[in-house]
């Protein structure tokens, strides 16, 4: 399994929100240019970049930042042996141009949220067009009286009224790959993932590279997220905080630094 770090932007600014409430804004000191020179040092592959006042608002106000951070995975590693860094990111992408330009300014692979739920047929159309590799269809869910993982969009704002179950479904005949799966309850809490949410995920669709994102506290969760099969888990506020050490990053960052980094 892959630890994907996260930085969620809001107003060019690195923020954590709880159970995805922009009233519960936590803000970092940390510059995300820093933070991204940070996680490349640690031997970080990916690094997850949100842009929450375009997923909220669907306007990208944070796409110069992004393509700044795009700029500096490519203009070279600030130290001898630091890995490879792509970025991966969403929040507010509603079209094709959006797509497009994104990875046009070197991004690996962008998120699409609301615009999986509301234009299934357009973003199957993404999907063949850019290929599976390069995009990662995000839902995020809050779990209903009868344990059923229900979507929300537009920042957690809205109830799609649809189950997650039948949300993939839909693009059973496209070549969909990377899908990430957000339990809107955990986020931020430091209260653990929703394993049996991610289990499931990997037994309906064993076939999908699941990306699991919601309550990690520690290394001890990272290790039985991976034994639950997902592919990655994308983590922000536990690294933000240094509730993993290094020598822990060990086992899902191949490429990481010795302890004395942090």
């Amino acid at each position: 399994m892959l630890l994907i770090p996260a930085i969620d932007l809001h107003a060019g600014r690195c923020v954590r929100l709880y159970q995805g409430d922009f009233g519960a804004e936590v803000r970092y000191r940390a510059d995300p240019r820093e933070l991204l020179a940070r996680y490349r040092e640690l031997g970080a592959r990916w690094l997850h970049v949100v842009d929450l006042d375009g997923a909220r608002d669907g306007i990208g106000g944070n796409r110069e930042l992004i393509a700044e951070l795009s700029a500096a995975t490519t203009a070279g590693s600030s130290g001898a042996g630091a890995a490879a860094l792509r970025l991966q990111v969403g929040g507010g992408v509603r079209t094709a141009a959006e797509v497009g330009d994104l990875l046009d300014a070197g991004v690996g692979r962008v998120v699409v949220g609301s615009a999986a739920l509301e234009r299934a047929g357009d973003v199957a159309a993404w999907l063949e067009r850019f290929g599976p590799e390069r995009i990662v269809l995000a839902f995020d869910v809050r779990m209903d009286s009868a344990a059923d993982p229900r979507v929300r969009t537009r920042g957690w704002t809205a109830d799609a009224d649809i189950c997650l179950w039948d949300a993939v479904e839909r693009y059973a005949s496209t070549g969909l790959r990377h899908v990430l799966c957000t339990d809107i309850a955990r986020d931020g809490t430091f209260l653990g993932p929703n394993f049996e949410l991610y289990r499931a995920a990997r037994e309906r669709f064993p076939h999908l590279l699941w990306q699991a994102s919601g309550g990690v506290s520690g290394a001890a969760d990272l290790a039985d997220l991976e034994r639950t099969g997902v592919a990655a888990a994308v983590c922000g506020k536990a690294l933000l905080e240094e509730r993993i050490k290094s020598e822990e990053l060990r086992a899902f960052w191949p490429d990481a630094s010795s302890p004395a980094s942090t």
